[in-house]
């Protein structure tokens, strides 16, 4: 049972407002299916959009922040938790043991270094949890290629492809994860 998804998404807006779309629809479904938002504690970017969403809609958002981005402007203030650690490290780490499942919103450096470290934790059976891929105008496409290209090239096992679920709207992903099983179970 998904009672708590941690969310990775971009501290920009990005340049298509699908994305922030996106983020305010995924935000009211986790609030509507009464799951908690774990989240990177921004108020910027679709991170920010995507906790408005889920705490207008009545849900919770639980922020983790790293002790040197909790500053005003940055942090975001009126979630229901915030989780102080010391270093980026650590961070990931609670986030991680947090989270029954992840979800990957579009983002830059720090949402793919999120993603790929979930995906690893997955393929080594230490976190075989649900992750979700959301593909908001083809976003995500050209990483689900260089995926393809490294199963192909013999770097990725295949039975790893299913490690993650790819969907293009937030209702089909979380569908999706909410019947997931892990390809090494």
């Amino acid at each position: 049972m998904l009672e708590k998804i941690c969310v990775f998404c971009g501290s920009q807006p990005g340049v298509n407002s699908a994305y922030a779309e996106a983020a305010r629809e995924m935000g009211r479904l986790l609030a509507q299916n009464d799951i908690t938002l774990i989240f990177g504690g921004g108020m910027t970017g679709i991170m920010g959009i995507l906790a408005d969403a889920v705490l207008i809609a009545g849900g919770q958002a639980v922020g983790v922040i790293p002790d040197s981005m909790n500053v005003p402007k940055v942090v975001h203030e009126g979630i229901t938790e915030l989780i102080v650690t010391p270093d980026m490290h650590t961070r990931k780490a609670k986030m991680v043991a947090m989270s029954d499942g992840f979800i990957a919103l579009p983002g830059g450096f720090g949402t793919l270094d999120e993603l790929f470290e979930t995906l690893t934790l997955s393929q080594l059976g230490y976190e075989p949890k649900p992750i979700g891929i959301l593909n908001v105008a083809g976003y995500y496409t050209p990483l689900v290629e260089l995926i393809e290209h490294a199963i192909q090239a013999g770097f990725v096992n295949p039975r790893y492809r299913d490690v993650f679920t790819l969907q293009k709207t937030p209702t089909e992903l979380l569908t999706a994860m909410q019947s997931f099983h892990h390809p090494l179970r």
